[in-house]
């Protein structure tokens, strides 16, 4: 439930919803499961691209809703497949987005009940169409020795969230991860392998697909016998052996830490005042960055206190270089997976 106070643009830090509304206003939504609703034969011609959500709202005080997706729009995917399904009694219509964009569709002068982004399935394109997605990595910890549950999902909020509350009734932790280098495909196969050894169970390979938050989703269990020395674990692409994720576990410790170098402090260093300026989407950022326990509750809150966004996006900066190499690796990871434009651009100016 979100209690608006007036006319604006606002974003849910848990969903990623965005409403611009003209006046106050109270909105109520949450997340619904797309298998419940779309049918066999729908699910055939479309792929889900996004979280689906029910909303509830007075009529005529929302003047655009920004839907999060997790395609990523390099240049050359096809942004005329993607479509907003609106699902009312039981029947579903589709609309065009007013505007696409990074992480949201935008839907002007919208109706409300279910809604929710899809991507239409055509055999030549979907296995080329890049996704945003997460690797979740959860300790159990009352497991014999070292006993890890690992998922490759795609980058959508609900997903997640139903993963932590499943994995918090098997008595486990979550624990700080990468994401991938690189944006990933649906309908691939990636293998999760070790630099040690260790035992992957059932299989060390994980599909990369959609599933309903309802639903159970796929992981693999890594067990590890002898914790003596730092382990690496890789994820691989089975298509070409490239490797799209790498994170380290090292002995006396509970969690999973990124495998950095200098090139995040480097970047920061080089482009601090071009962000300072340019850096958008902060609320997401911190809220990445609280996950991967970089900050706490009281750095967010000094962050987001600074009176113009240009002060909230230095105090970061500043706070991610106090804390040292790694928390700025995992701050331009961050903005590599949310900002790839700015990135791009920075990187290609220099």
């Amino acid at each position: 439930r979100a209690n608006l106070p007036g006319a604006g643009i606002f974003q849910c830090p848990i969903t990623g919803l965005s409403f611009e509304v003209k006046s106050a206003v109270t909105i109520i939504y949450k997340y619904a499961s797309w298998t419940r609703h779309l049918s066999e034969a729908d699910q055939e011609m479309w792929v889900p691209a996004g979280p689906l959500f029910r909303i509830e709202v007075q009529p005529g005080v929302v003047q655009a809703v920004r839907l999060p997706h997790f395609v990523c729009l390099a240049e050359d995917t096809n942004t005329s497949l993607c479509s907003i399904a609106h699902f009312k009694s039981g029947k579903m219509t589709l609309e065009k987005p007013t505007k696409l964009i990074p992480f949201s569709a935008v839907l002007g002068n919208p109706s409300f009940s279910l809604l929710g982004v899809l991507w239409r399935r055509l055999r030549s394109t979907l296995n080329s169409l890049p996704m945003h997605s997460l690797v979740l990595i959860f300790q159990q910890l009352h497991a014999a020795k070292t006993t890890l549950h690992l998922y490759l999902i795609p980058d959508d909020n609900s997903v997640k969230q139903a993963i932590e509350k499943q994995e918090m009734n098997w008595n486990s932790k979550l624990i700080p991860k990468p994401s991938p280098f690189s944006p990933l495909f649906f309908g691939c196969i990636y293998r999760v392998s070790s630099t040690d050894c260790v035992v992957i169970t059932p299989e060390a390979q994980l599909p990369f697909c959609y599933k309903s938050p309802k639903e159970q989703q796929l992981f693999v269990e890594i067990y590890i016998r002898d914790m003596t020395e730092e382990i690496e674990l890789l994820m691989t692409d089975t298509r070409n052996d490239t490797v799209v994720w790498r994170a380290s576990l090292r002995s006396g410790r509970t969690a999973v830490t990124w495998a950095w170098c200098l090139l995040g402090a480097d970047f920061m260093k080089k482009h601090k005042a071009e962000l300072c300026s340019r850096m958008r989407q902060l609320s997401t950022i911190l809220l990445h960055l609280r996950d991967a326990n970089v900050i706490n509750s009281d750095e967010e809150e000094e962050v987001q206190g600074q009176d113009t966004s240009q002060r909230r996006n230095r105090v970061l900066l500043e706070l991610a270089e106090k804390k040292g190499l790694e928390a700025q690796e995992q701050l331009y990871q961050i903005l590599r997976m949310k900002d790839p434009y700015l990135i791009a651009d920075l990187e290609n100016s220099s």
